[in-house]
């Protein structure tokens, strides 16, 4: 029917279509699991890279540990050479012909033997002489 103007004959308005709303879906993805093997050479991997690491760490501590046993085994060698160097003047200062005979004739009481023989006296009232062998 055609439609002029008039409201009384103006036929029903089928109602609009009504939009239905939009359901959203969503699809849950389940993320890709690595296969058992796969794990396992992983982490085989892993486990060989810190045993690697640990010894090539474990090295380092002992070169580190043998490079400061010869700093102190240097330090004693310096040390010690000095002692000794303190000790050789010391042996050379009383070896002294001089010193010793100053020291034997007027602390021990000693005299210096030309020709004639020594003479010893003991506190018992002994006295013993000694020549100088010839020859």
């Amino acid at each position: 029917m055609a439609y002029y103007g008039n409201l009384a004959l103006r036929p029903e308005r089928a109602p609009e279509e009504t939009v239905k709303p939009v359901r959203e879906t969503y699809k849950v993805v389940k993320k890709r699991q690595l296969p058992i093997g796969e794990k396992l050479l992983y982490l085989l991997t892993v486990a060989v890279l810190v045993i690697v690491a640990c010894v090539i760490l474990n090295r380092y501590a002992q070169i580190y540990e043998m490079n400061r046993t010869i700093q102190q085994q240097k330090a004693q060698v310096e040390q010690l050479t000095t002692q000794t160097k303190e000790l050789q003047r010391e042996v050379e200062r009383l070896s002294d012909p001089e010193r010793i005979s100053d020291f034997a004739s007027k602390q021990l009481g000693m005299v210096k033997l030309d020709q004639q023989g020594i003479t010893i006296a003991a506190n018992n009232g002994r006295t013993a002489i000694a020549a100088k062998p010839q020859g």
